[in-house]
């Protein structure tokens, strides 16, 4: 999983499939092709753009993906969500975080081109991880985001300290895992190793100011105790909220949590 280039995001083709919502093929700076959906606010009140990333195994269609794009849609943004590399229809394997910053750096620029002055990212588990990056290696760039935040996050890498995390570190790591990734979950994994070592989300955290930076974190998340919000928000300047009986990421997600996250997202 080389990371190679992970400071140069540049869209290079977009293909629009059909008008109004429009779907779309992106193309990376390393020539992967991701699917892409825009939908315009049906109430828009500001020219946000809010772009989604999902979690490892999530896809662009994934109900919990659509009930967050409905709900950022009701708080008066457009919305773009995309399959990351080796998720639904993109191309690629997934490289768990790495080179994912290129997936969204494509579709922010995509909400750049389509005349959005103001773009902000929202991830959630690995797709957190990928905002933090990209929010610290963008940020003096046209593909920068405007505001930033992270939902179920970790704060470094290869953590094993729960037994969700040691499962899918067996998914990721062992050729039968991967088997259970492609044809169980649905999820093409790269085999390879990262080499280098990609910049870790807490390493990411105070490159990203002076943009907002939310980070949000269930306390009853079975993947990532509460150590990682606490140390990605301590390593710079982040508005930390704490959710009470929430467990991880999307699914995890309830409407009225989201709707406060997409307020936040078109207001920061």
């Amino acid at each position: 999983m080389g990371s190679e280039g992970e400071g140069v995001f540049h869209m290079v083709d977009v293909s629009l499939i059909t008008s109004g919502p429009r779907r779309a093929m992106l193309r990376t700076d390393d020539d992967v092709r991701i699917e892409a959906v825009y939908e315009p606010s049906p109430a828009s009140v500001t020219d946000t753009a809010v772009v989604v990333a999902h979690g490892f195994t999530g896809s662009a269609d994934r109900p919990a993906v659509r009930r967050a794009a409905r709900v950022f849609a009701e708080r008066g943004a457009a919305v773009i969500t995309f399959s990351f590399r080796g998720h639904g229809a993109s191309g690629g394997l997934s490289t768990l975080g790495d080179r994912e910053v290129l997936d969204l750096a494509a579709a922010v620029r995509w909400a750049r081109e389509l005349g959005h002055a103001r773009v902000a990212t929202v991830g959630f588990s690995m797709g957190g991880s990928v905002v933090l990056r990209h929010a610290a290696l963008a940020r003096e760039t046209d593909g920068r985001a405007d505001a930033v935040a992270a939902v179920s996050a970790p704060a470094r890498w290869y953590y094993r300290g729960t037994a969700p995390m040691r499962r899918l570190h067996w998914v990721v790591t062992r050729p039968a895992g991967r088997l259970v990734g492609r044809y169980g979950l649905r999820t093409r994994i790269d085999r390879r190793a990262w080499d280098p070592v990609p910049l870790s989300p807490v390493e990411a955290v105070p490159l990203i100011a002076p943009t907002p930076l939310l980070i949000v974190h269930g306390d009853r998340d079975a993947y990532f105790p509460l150590d990682h919000p606490r140390m990605l928000a301590g390593a710079g300047e982040a508005e930390l909220w704490l959710e009470r009986g929430m467990g991880h990421a999307e699914n995890a997600a309830d409407e009225e949590l989201l709707a406060r996250i997409g307020n936040w997202l078109t207001r920061a």
